[in-house]
């Protein structure tokens, strides 16, 4: 199994910044793509950001510019800065990774996320 923790969300307001952290563990060998995911109320899953194992990142239309991800590989862990932020991206965040474990699918398992709350 793949274990994903999330932490670092919060309430702030509109324009604002916040850092979200989080680690994986477990079966995380020769992990290619870890990805930061969010999910509003009554709205589906969707992939904010995603940066692989070589350093590309790909980032969601809504989020480009102002979300940066990165990545340490020695530690499997994810980081998400986000800068200029809008009540729009209030959300649960959840990271996930795609490995040799996963077959490189996004794995089907979810941690309990972290609440980010943008206040206008």
């Amino acid at each position: 199994q793949v274990q994903l923790v999330e932490s670092g969300g919060g309430l702030v307001q509109a324009g604002g910044s916040l850092s979200l952290s989080c680690a994986a563990s477990g079966r995380t060998i020769s992990i290619s793509t870890m990805g930061w995911f969010r999910q509003a109320p009554g709205k589906e899953r969707e992939l904010v950001a995603a940066v692989t194992s070589g350093g590309r990142t790909d980032y969601a239309d809504s989020v480009k510019g102002r979300f940066t991800i990165s990545r340490d590989n020695a530690k499997n862990s994810v980081n998400l800065h986000m800068n200029s932020l809008k009540p729009d991206d209030t959300a649960v965040y959840y990271c996930n990774i795609r490995n040799y474990y996963t077959d490189y699918r996004w794995y089907d398992s979810w941690g309990q996320g972290t609440q980010v709350t943008v206040s206008s």
